[in-house]
């Protein structure tokens, strides 16, 4: 003992499970770390099958995580897209709890996608879409928790599922969809990149397809099934969306599963049946629809090598007879033992040494016939991998394409708009000052209209005139020319005679020539200068009109968009008038009843009024608009005062009728149809809301409190009536619990109704001893007077007394209630405690409100202390009742912590810690609740009261 060191005694040892739960976790460690590394080289199975085998064993992923949460998944990509693969193949094969514990890992598979996805080259884009894979597919989970993590589900189960709910269909329809569709970018993405499925780099990016394809083709089935469903029970037509989507899916699979089943690598691993050439017809009847198997052949398990001959030691069972009396015969014996012992040993080392010799033989033959069939494989994939290079050439040539003239398109259009919207917005200020130079120039164009038809009318003076003269010119020179044709008649008479003064006559006939030819040529002048002036005349004419046209039309825009102001104007009061924000506000009745007459003055001014005029017509419709979007706002105020509730509402909602009959103006003054009755319609409801306003004013000056009387003498018979039944109905509960329970739930019951029925008589005594007082309290204040003149005088402590009346009976109502629902075992002990205290609160307001007005030495008023005393003595019973029930129904049960491992222990404090946490955080809500609800109260019933006075 002396020997042993101190330490080494004192040291705990581990239990069996403890070493088990650290074998298990650094198995699960080296295989997670073996699967998910920096090399670029796919995945080997059995690491993913151990991990998954893992699940199992622990019932969860909770392993997993925390091992794969230490990986360097944020500085790697190659580890970060392992890791998504991995994290895959646990999803769908692993336990299935691994679905709920990876729910509260999806931040940090976004983080993973985020922090990758800045990367356009590379595996940055790919594991992006992946984690935006596993982030949906967990989210599909959480919605559908029905569906396994492989989705494999028969027609039967998709059907309970759906439940021939159409809403359901359609929503799990759009979720498959959206799955579906990260799934087939992830593919077309991977194929893009041109990988080379007979190399290490190329195998590594093209292993996640396969995981991918199963979960494609199971979303496939189960969407074609739904659309079925749907089909059956919704309209053709409504289901449009749906089959354009399905068709286009339908489209990009078929290629999927062409392009897999193109390429070598794939044809060992997954067995993917080609798509029909048509997509299914929903139309049809669903038995004609044939379900597509995707077939993963079984992973075979790796060699392993065996003994070719049992070289174990040669146990001695030949019998040898024993001869004690010969010790030579005996040594003989052991020496030939030890000699074949010998023999067994060195032939078993020579044995290793020539299978260890030729396995490494046959490992260089079986790696030199893998090479040699790898360049075979590489050498005869090169045609088709050529193929299917040229064919990914043309289709990203022709995307690229298409997407630099969708680019160019997008560009050329957004140009194209950003141009118009600027063109608009300088044309729109241009109308804008243009309008309004033209309303500045409206006189100028007027008079330069009027002046312009003068000088029209003056320019046709003009011209009669220049005809005038004209025709008297041709009517001269015509009378010359007959002139001259006499005198050349004359001459030739004459001609003979005159031969000497042939010369003059000569000249003279010359001249006349002359002056003929100028005359015709001043007579075309003036016919174009006539021309000229007409053709003038006409072009200012068009102009004219033209510009009075654009000015009708800009008048009637601005007039237009006048009123649509107006009406926007008034309908946001109405709205507002609906909002809750506007429950704060507080207006007077007096102020409301005083702003109905500019109202009707707004609307008695449209009589009469010229609707082709927009001097006249805007100041009127602006004028209607303001006065009324004011009066609504306030009228809402106004019935934010009201005691009454429904009379509050009433007021409400007639202020919303007669915005709606002023909306009904607005749009007549815009459409040019605004009659009398629209009129007379809206100043009817207009003297309505003031009709109202006079109400509330008569209420809140005290005439309401004309039947305070009564309403006192009827809420404490009520309340007496209340309690009495209540009584019996407590008496009633214990015979049927006494006749249907037994044990410790009869024994609650008893102990709870008994409190109840104590604490039910003790009110009924504190209301009849407060009816005594109340009685006494009338008679000695009154004096001449009648009872109903009191409690007119003193309104707001008769409002008191109704209020803690009131008070006492909703709270008693409350105590049966929570009683019976007790019983029934359908409510909570804490109602019991809730109602008691409420009770206690109400009578204490009673007693008080009793004891303003009641005289000090009133012996009505000691019996009533008394009963309250009682009361309250009776609701501390119903608590401590309350306690000890709760005792007997919920007995302490101790946690078994022997089995827990430290670990474990550890887990559970933490959870237990962060579930306290969490209380405490909703206590503190709670408690903030009904802080806030008991100053609402409070305001409430101030605000009530000061109505009240």
């Amino acid at each position: 003992m002396a020997s042993l060191s101190l330490p080494r005694v004192l040291q705990t040892r581990k239990t069996s499970l403890e070493i088990e739960r650290e074998n298990f976790e650094k198995s699960q460690n080296v295989a997670l770390h073996k699967a998910i590394n920096k090399e670029e080289s796919p995945v080997k199975q059995k690491h993913v099958r151990s991990a998954i085998i893992g699940t199992f064993s622990q019932q969860g992923a909770q392993v997993f995580w925390s091992i794969s949460v230490r990986l360097p998944c944020m500085d790697d990509m190659i580890v970060a897209w392992k890791f998504c693969y991995v994290l895959h193949k646990i999803l769908r094969e692993g336990h299935p709890l691994c679905l709920s514990h990876s729910q509260r890992h999806r931040e940090y598979l976004d983080n993973i996608g985020k922090l990758w996805g800045h990367l356009e080259d590379g595996y940055g884009k790919l594991i992006k879409q992946y984690t935006h894979i596993l982030m949906n597919k967990l989210d599909f989970h959480r919605k559908n928790p029905r569906f396994p993590g492989n989705l494999n589900v028969t027609t039967d189960d998709l059907t309970s599922i759906c439940g021939n709910n159409p809403d359901i269909c359609f929503q799990m329809s759009v979720e498959m969809f959206d799955y579906l569709d990260t799934i087939l970018d992830l593919q077309k993405t991977i194929f893009l990149y041109k990988s080379s499925s007979m190399t290490m780099q190329g195998q590594c990016r093209l292993g996640p397809i396969i995981p991918c394809i199963q979960d494609a083709s199971r979303i496939y089935d189960h969407n074609v099934k739904i659309l079925f469903l749907l089909h059956s029970s919704v309209p053709y037509d409504v289901l449009s969306g749906h089959r354009d989507r399905f068709m286009k899916q339908f489209k990009q699979l078929k290629l999927f599963y062409q392009h897999t089943n193109m390429m070598h690598y794939f044809k060992n691993l997954i067995t993917v049946p080609p798509l029909p050439d048509k997509p299914p017809n929903f139309q049809d009847n669903f038995n004609t629809y044939v379900t597509q198997e995707v077939y993963v052949p079984p992973e075979e398990e790796e060699p392993t090598t065996a003994n070719l001959i049992d070289t174990a030691d040669v146990p001695d069972t030949a019998p040898i007879s024993y001869l004690p009396d010969n010790f030579d015969i005996i040594a003989e014996r052991d020496n030939i033992i030890k000699n074949l012992q010998e023999d067994c040993e060195r032939l078993r080392v020579e044995v290793n040494d020539l299978y260890r010799k030729g396995r490494e033989d046959k490992n260089k033959m079986e790696d030199h016939i893998t090479n040699l069939e790898t360049k075979l494989a590489i050498k005869e994939s090169e045609l088709t991998h050529e193929k299917e290079l040229n064919e990914l050439n043309a289709l990203s040539q022709a995307q690229d394409q298409e997407h630099k003239e969708k680019e160019e398109r997008f560009k050329n259009y957004y140009m194209k708009l950003r141009e118009e919207h600027i063109s608009l917005l300088r044309e729109k200020a241009k109308v804008d000052k243009s309008l309004k130079s033209a309303e500045e120039k409206m006189p100028e164009l007027v008079s330069f209209n009027k002046t312009v038809e003068t000088k029209l009318k003056e320019a046709e003076m003009k011209q009669n005139e220049a005809l005038k003269e004209l025709q008297s010119v041709k009517l001269e020179k015509s009378d010359e020319l007959a002139g001259f044709h006499r005198e050349i008649e004359t001459l030739k008479m004459e001609k003979e005679a005159f031969k000497k003064n042939s010369s003059e006559v000569d000249v003279s006939l010359v001249e006349t020539r002359k002056k003929l030819e100028e005359t015709k040529m001043e007579k075309k002048e003036l016919d174009e200068k006539i021309n000229e002036l007409m053709s003038s005349i006409s072009k200012q004419s068009v102009e004219v009109i033209k510009m009075k046209s654009e000015n009708d039309d800009k008048l009637k825009d601005f007039v237009e968009k006048s009123l649509d102001a107006n009406v926007a104007c008034l309908k946001c009061s109405i709205v507002e008038s609906e909002s809750p924000a506007t429950s704060a506000l507080s207006c007077t009745p007096e102020y409301l009843r005083a702003s109905t007459v500019p109202c009707q003055e707004a609307i008695e001014s449209l009589r009469g009024l010229s609707l082709d005029e927009p001097r006249y017509l805007l100041p009127a419709a602006n004028k209607l608009a303001c006065k009324f979007s004011i009066f609504i706002l306030q009228g809402r105020a106004t019935s934010n005062t009201s005691p009454d509730i429904s009379f509050g509402e009433k007021l409400t909602d007639e202020c919303k009728a007669l915005g709606e009959s002023v909306l009904n103006l607005l749009e007549g003054i815009k459409t040019r149809s605004l009659t009398d009755e629209g009129l007379q319609k809206s100043l009817d409801h207009l003297s309505s809301v003031a009709s109202l306003a006079e109400t509330m004013i008569e209420r809140i000056h005290g005439n309401v409190s004309e039947n305070l009387e009564n309403m006192l003498e009827c809420e404490i018979t009520a309340m007496d009536k209340a309690i009495e039944e209540g009584a019996k109905k407590m008496q009633e509960m214990l015979s049927k619990s006494r006749e249907a329970d037994s044990g410790i739930k009869l024994q609650v019951n008893e102990k709870i109704l008994d409190s109840c029925t104590m604490l039910m008589l003790a009110i009924r005594v504190l209301v009849q001893k407060s009816k005594l007082l109340q009685e006494e309290i009338v008679q000695q204040g009154k004096g001449t007077a009648t009872a109903k003149e009191f409690y007119k005088r003193n309104h707001k402590w008769t409002d008191g007394f109704i209020s803690a009346a009131k008070a006492i009976g909703v709270a008693a109502t409350y105590l049966l209630s929570s009683a019976d629902k007790v019983v029934r075992g359908e409510g909570k002990l804490e109602q019991l405690v809730v109602a008691a205290h409420q009770i206690s609160a109400s009578t204490a307001q009673l007693v008080v409100a009793s004891r303003v007005k009641a005289h000090r030495n009133s012996e009505n008023l000691k019996n009533l202390s008394d009963a309250s005393k009682n009361v309250t003595s009776c609701t501390g019973a119903i608590v401590g009742t309350v306690k000890d029930c709760s005792e007997l129904i919920d007995e302490p049960t101790e946690l078994d912590l022997s089995n827990m491992t430290v670990l474990q222990a550890t887990r559970s404090e933490m959870e237990a810690q962060v579930r306290v946490l969490a209380l405490e955080k909703e206590l503190e809500e709670e408690r903030f609740k009904l802080s806030a609800l008991r100053r609402h109260n409070y305001q409430r019933s101030g605000s009530d009261e000061g109505g009240s006075n």
